[in-house]
């Protein structure tokens, strides 16, 4: 032992013992936290040398300096901050089963709030594995048994230890060539390159890549746009005859279902409805609902889905569209489309603050008039959880600026109390309902949330009915995305009637099913369509639903209600699902037995064709969004969102006045009930509501439009 410390106790010793303390931990991280889909010797090969390349040369980097007190915290730090970058990919990968990206890194600022709590949720025991060894070899030093090594190395020392890291991975990436082809620059999955390359070398590829788009960006040209206008025109659907303009000149009332997935329509647990309001209004003949309705988000989770329901465009291959490109993108949204088509008024309800997801900055960009955010309520003590109020207070305390609305409007209910990890405080717990008993806790409180988050709505349209907004209004219910995340599906697989055991990436893909139910009172022939659809296909769907012509602008998505819609469904990843087959890392499954698909000449040509479509519609989005080419295209008679139109700080009283100027000739639902607020009617059994307000709080408030 004593003859080990000795030779640790130079600076090539530490070197090596530190390079391989986290080539162990980056492999444990490999096959206890990654799902890198490793099969055969050759990729296991690949797998377990990939990590030493990179961390060679970012710790030989320390060796080119001389003195010990530079040295020694040097290569620490470069420890330090390496397995940080490991493990917020752990973290990370759990909750979205995806490596974080520099776009994702970046934007945290924008995304971190309530984040804490929900990483928290994400650890496990063994993640003591990433962080002991730094820990261990600080104390040796610390106590001397490794000893400060105060003799420089030669020069030429660092250069070949570099040399030894550049040759390291240049085989690396020989290697990743010959089983992958094209490994880099045909890339549409952060999993072969961080399979074959590893997680440094990724974070370093993504940089390079993040750089080229911005700098494609600034060069973008009028002429580039050409491509995408082909591909939309020729892509669009007329709307359906017996559909166009059923809902013309209603309010519409968009209801955020934050991480529902559709399993939860119908399901029952221990013999109790887990959403019995809900499966009433899905089965409604007031209601169209859809049961093969996907989303199709990536790495912005959320704001994806807004992005794609407002603008009928994807998100991006990495990070979120909001808190990347949001603050300076031109939008051609929901909200502006029907203010300058029905004057609609626009605003959005939703109790975090203004700033996650970079909300505040790309709301204004959309032409949203007001943002009802955390600021506008009392979230403090058990009023919120740590991604905003509770939803039944959202609905119940937004009435006082509902109200105060022009009719007709078009709102969003941004709902948070169903998001992992999903806690439910004990007061806000139904009694009568007994959530199911796996050895999964979020496979379990699952259930609970997603009940309460029922409760809330049904509270809320009792609302609607009674203040006579329901029967003037389109509401339409959509979730977002998944709640249950593919690393946990095999837990959730016997309350679905499924073998865990047979569970496979067909299933997974098959869970991405999430409702979209558009219910208008009044209606008595809806029905439950067997369509299949995504997010993408939301805004030309409703616009064509209220009267409005969907073509002149530049949406990825097809009139679900159309004869000529398109039913393959586009997963950010390039993945896609139709009604006949799924596809999946490139293997084709059979939606008639969930088995890999036998093909024939003529099948394997359709799904060739499904391919390259899939690959360049997203590709076309990617290039509108990331080039900003919106700003080169004007639909005739739309006029161009100026954000500096909008300031969220004051939504109340700039609504007051507007209902003032216009006197008799407004139309808001207090000027229609004579002054006489409507608060009084909604009625709810939120145990917060007679709470007073306290200094605690789980939320950091702020309004960044407060001091403008």
């Amino acid at each position: 032992m004593k003859r080990l410390f000795q030779k640790l106790s130079t600076r090539l010793g530490l070197f090596w013992l530190l390079v391989g303390l986290f080539w162990i931990k980056t492999i444990a991280a490999y096959f206890i936290d990654f799902k890198l889909g490793i099969s055969g010797g050759f990729e296991m090969f690949v797998a377990l040398i990939n990590p030493a390349a990179t961390t060679i040369l970012i710790f030989g980097i320390a060796l080119y300096f001389k003195k010990a007190r530079f040295f020694y915290p040097l290569i620490f730090i470069l420890d330090v901050l390496n397995t940080l970058l490991l493990y917020l990919n752990v973290i990370y990968y759990r909750e979205f089963t995806d490596f974080m990206t520099i776009s994702t890194m970046t934007g945290y600022s924008k995304v971190n709030q309530g984040l804490s709590g929900s990483s928290l949720a994400l650890t496990k025991p063994h993640d003591v594995i990433y962080w002991l060894d730094i820990i261990l070899v600080l104390l040796f030093v610390l106590f001397k048994l490794i000893k400060i090594d105060k003799r420089p190395l030669k020069r030429k020392m660092g250069f070949t230890i570099t040399s030894i890291g550049a040759l390291a991975l240049a085989f690396n990436l020989t290697l990743g060539e010959m089983d992958r082809p094209q490994l880099i620059t045909r890339t549409f999955d952060r999993t072969y390159i961080v399979k074959y390359l590893g997680l440094d070398a990724f974070t370093a590829y993504d940089a390079a890549k993040s750089q080229h788009t911005k700098d494609l960006r600034a060069m973008a040209t009028k002429s580039e746009l050409k491509t995408v206008l082909k591909f939309t025109r020729n892509h669009y659907a007329p709307a359906n005859p017996k559909m166009e303009g059923i809902a013309k000149g209603r309010n519409v009332i968009v209801i955020h279902l934050e991480s529902f997935q559709q399993f939860l329509i119908d399901k029952k647990v221990n013999g109790k409805e887990v959403t019995p309001f809900l499966n009433k209004l899905y089965h409604s003949k007031s209601t169209y609902a859809f049961n093969n309705f996907f989303h199709q988000v990536g790495q912005g989770k959320t704001s994806d889905a807004e992005n794609m329901l407002e603008t009928s465009t994807y998100g991006l291959p990495q990070g979120s569209l909001f808190a990347q490109l949001g603050n300076d993108n031109t939008f051609q949204a929901a909200p502006a489309i029907l203010k300058q088509n029905g004057n609609y008024t626009s605003a959005v309800f939703h109790g975090n603050v203004a700033s996650f997801w970079n909300r505040n900055n790309t709301y204004k960009n959309m032409g949203y008039q007001y943002f009802f955010d955390a600021s506008y309520y009392d979230v403090s003590g058990d009023k919120s959880t740590g991604y905003g109020l509770k939803d039944k207070l959202l609905f119940n305390d937004s009435v006082k600026y509902l109200e105060n609305l022009q009719q007709p409007f078009y709102v969003k209910y941004i709902t948070v109390t169903n998001h992992f990890p999903y806690t439910l405080d004990s007061e806000d717990e139904d009694k009568n309902f007994k959530t199911a008993d796996t050895d999964d806790s979020v496979v379990n409180n699952y259930f609970e949330t997603a009940h309460y988050l029922d409760q809330s709505i049904k509270e809320f349209y009792a609302y609607l009915k009674k203040a006579g907004l329901l029967k003037n209004s389109l509401i339409m219910l959509y979730g977002d995305h998944y709640g249950i995340s593919d690393t946990e599906n095999q837990n959730l697989a016997k309350l679905l009637g499924k073998n865990p055991n047979d569970w496979n990436d067909y299933d997974n893909a098959q869970m991405q099913r999430v409702p979209l139910m558009f219910n208008i009172p009044g209606e008595k022939h809806g029905y439950i369509s067997h369509k299949y659809g995504g997010e993408i296909d939301v805004l030309p769907t409703l616009l064509h639903l209220l009267g409005v012509n969907s073509k002149p602008f530049v949406q990825f998505g097809t009139d679900l209600f159309s004869s000529k819609h398109d039913q393959v469904v586009a997963f950010r990843n390039r993945d896609w699902v139709s009604p006949e087959y799924t596809s999946v890392s490139g293997t084709i499954y059979s939606n008639h037995t969930g088995k890999v698909a036998k093909l024939s000449k003529q099948q394997k040509q359709q799904i060739a064709k499904i391919k390259k479509q899939v690959a360049q519609e997203l590709s076309l989005s990617d290039t509108l969004n990331e080039q900003n080419l919106l700003k080169f295209y004007k639909p005739k008679g739309f006029k161009a969102v100026n954000a500096d139109d909008y300031n969220y700080s004051d939504g109340l009283k700039k609504a007051q006045a507007i209902e003032k100027q216009l006197g008799k000739k407004s139309t808001s639902l207090l000027s229609k009930d004579g002054g006489k607020s409507t608060t009084n009617l909604y009625k709810t059994n939120a145990p917060e509501v007679g709470h007073s307000s306290t200094d605690s709080n789980r939320l950091k408030v702020t309004n960044q439009d407060a001091n403008k």
